[in-house]
């Protein structure tokens, strides 16, 4: 019987086609709690900054919580982490579904794969045992049809698979890891290192059995923040529309990203929006296991051009990024650009800032049409966005410029582009405007993996509570967005509460969005569900020392203050006039840069963690290899 872990980890050596179990023991999972935690130890204990991301040195870290697989609402998720060959340090990525549970079914909390297959293959794991298959016949076919396949062939339709697209095998940096269908762990470009090593699919299938300690006791917990999560005020909303209700909403602050982040107003985002899909093409909800909030849907296109078109989503960043953000105003395009990037295995966010950064340069005249293989990519031009996806998933022509990142392409093209490439340490950004929600500004520039908002998720500054800002940052500003003050607290306290929600596997929509859950009763669902004893203080000291881990990791391979920045239109030029109540707003960010820093305890005029830090959080190995690179 496992209770909340399995205490074990999956190393498949792919060179030499070894395959062994390891033990995970005590004080590594108290530490690290699980999922991104175990994983971010790894990698920085196991891939030096000398290796290049897409040699066999490079390792693949694959690590779910102890919730996941439990009845906690939402713990279904899982974390991919590598070295990225995108952005070249920190690669990571989240995605929900079911992959994870069956991983823990199968009795695993991590899998590593190292190595390179000597030909094209793809890992099927099943209680406990593994081997490695041939994928020869998988080659370029899309993910849809890939797990489709592997299923047919394992005949078990309860198979769950993380596969890569062509857009993987062919190279593009930016492509993903996808689980069914559509659940994508996108960013950073996990699916090329999965790619570099030969591995096409990972299919998991697991029957064992997996219990809490105190099973009564863990089902009242469970039942007590199922109620909670039912009586939140957000329940409805997040229910009915999932993450699509940000269309509307930003737009109505002037902060959604529209034509390249030209201005954060689009004049046809009731055509697009959460509400618009939810009347004209959603079917019914869809949750990941053993979901309290099934904010994702089943959707149909039933008649026109794309009839028949079906599947489950969008999120906000692929109905947005297809959508204002390279202004288009049929939902359908919007629908059916998404649909290809999932087919294809890439990345909707990066995919969507390298076709409007490419829109701005044509628009500029920067470019010229021939430059783009004969193209004329115009703001609101669907066909040249659905062109362009082709191209760079094959990298043929101009997508082969794309296919390696926005910031690669302005470094290719020159002539001052680099101040208009939409990204943070090589990762684009994502469909909200920084300078209208300036504490995701903060969170998006000191980010662990680049441009994200998914590390600090910083919704406090919407509350507009200024006696609870005060009380719990410091600062009345903190609970507004337009306002700078206190956001460095605020980012702090986000990121490790996300830290949290990684570790445990569980829903950021619980944990972070909602704070359904408080460092004191993860304590008490752990102390009910496993074998260890864990303090409130112990939980949030871990959450604190893996984000030092992080900060670490991405020191060692060169960043520093100056590159937990901001592209130059959010600092320096104001939202205009048709932003209403955000219009004239820039991101102050150096002031939040300073107070973030002093909040971490790290140096502030160069971001590096402190040796004072780095022993108060146990990380003295890390503190000694820091020392002996003369990074601290």
């Amino acid at each position: 019987m496992n209770y909340g872990y399995c205490n074990k980890a999956l190393r498949i050596d792919l060179s030499n086609n070894l395959i062994k179990k390891e033990k995970l023991d005590e004080e590594f999972l108290k530490k690290y709690l699980g999922g991104r935690g175990l994983n971010v130890r790894r990698l920085y204990d196991e891939v030096p900054p000398e290796v290049d991301p897409l040699s066999t040195e490079n390792k693949m870290f694959i690590g779910v919580g102890p919730l996941t697989g439990t009845l906690f609402p939402g713990a279904a998720r899982v974390n991919f982490t590598a070295k990225s060959p995108q952005t070249k340090i920190l690669g990571d990525s989240n995605t929900g579904g079911f992959l994870g549970p069956e991983i823990k079914f199968a009795g695993f909390d991590q899998i590593i794969i190292e190595g390179k297959a000597d030909q094209l293959s793809y890992i099927y794991i099943k209680d406990g045992e593994a081997e490695i298959k041939s994928a020869q016949h998988l080659k370029q076919l899309d993910t849809f049809e890939t797990q489709k396949k592997i299923k047919e062939e394992l005949g078990d339709n309860r198979v769950q698979t993380a596969v890569i697209g062509p857009a993987a095998e062919n190279g593009v940096k930016y492509s993903g890891i996808f689980c069914n269908m559509v659940r994508a762990a996108a960013r950073t470009g996990m699916g090329l290192v999965l790619a570099s090593k030969n591995i096409k699919a990972i299919a998991v299938r697991g029957t064992k059995d997996l219990s809490a300690r105190k099973p009564d006791k863990f089902k009242q917990l469970i039942d007590k923040m199922d109620e909670e999560i039912k009586n939140h005020s957000e329940y409805e909303i997040r229910t009915r529309l999932g993450t699509t209700q940000l269309i509307s909403s930003l737009n109505e602050l002037g902060c959604l990203a529209t034509r390249h982040f030209q201005t954060g107003y689009f004049e046809d985002a009731d055509k697009v929006s959460g509400e618009y899909f939810e009347e004209n093409y959603k079917q019914k909800e869809k949750g990941c296991f053993a979901c309290t909030i099934p904010c994702s849907r089943y959707f149909e296109i039933t008649k026109g051009k794309y009839k028949g078109l079906k599947s489950e989503g969008p999120e906000f960043e692929g109905l947005a990024g297809f959508s204002s953000r390279v202004g288009v105003s049929d939902i359908e395009d919007a629908l059916y650009g998404v649909d290809l990037c999932n087919r294809y295995g890439l990345d909707v966010i990066t995919t969507s800032e390298c076709i409007s950064f490419t829109m701005e340069l044509y628009e500029k005249g920067i470019l010229t049409s021939e430059e783009i293989d004969g193209l004329k990519p115009e703001f609101g031009n669907s066909e040249v966005v659905f062109n362009l996806i082709e191209k760079i998933k094959n990298r043929e022509g101009f997508g082969d410029i794309l296919a390696d990142g926005v910031v690669t392409a302005a470094e290719k093209i020159g002539r001052g582009t680099k101040k208009l490439a939409m990204h943070v340490k090589g990762l684009e950004i994502f469909q909200a405007d920084p300078r209208g929600i300036k504490g995701y500004g903060l969170g998006v520039a000191v980010a662990t993996r680049g441009g994200d908002h998914l590390r600090s998720e910083p919704w406090f500054e919407f509350s507009e509570d200024a006696e609870e800002g005060k009380r719990r940052f410091g600062h009345p500003e903190s609970a507004f967005r337009l306002e700078y003050k206190g956001k460095g607290r605020v980012v702090k306290y986000y990121e490790e509460r996300c830290v949290l929600a990684d570790c445990l596997e569980a829903c950021k929509n619980t944990v972070v969005n909602m704070e359904i859950i408080s460092f004191k009763e993860a304590a008490e669902l752990l102390n009910t569900l496993t074998e260890y004893r864990f303090t409130p203080e112990e939980i949030k000291k871990s959450a604190e020392r893996i984000m030092n881990v992080e900060r670490a990791y991405i020191v060692r391979e060169g960043i520093r203050r100056k590159d937990d920045t901001l592209p130059d239109r959010f600092l320096n030029e104001p939202l205009p006039e048709e932003c209403g109540v955000s219009a004239g707003s820039v991101v102050e960010l150096e002031p939040m840069l300073d107070e973030y820093y002093k909040a971490r305890e790290w140096e502030v005029n160069t971001g590096l963690p402190t040796e004072s830090k780095l022993s108060e959080l146990s990380l003295d190995k890390i503190m000694l290899d820091l020392k002996k690179r003369e990074i601290i």
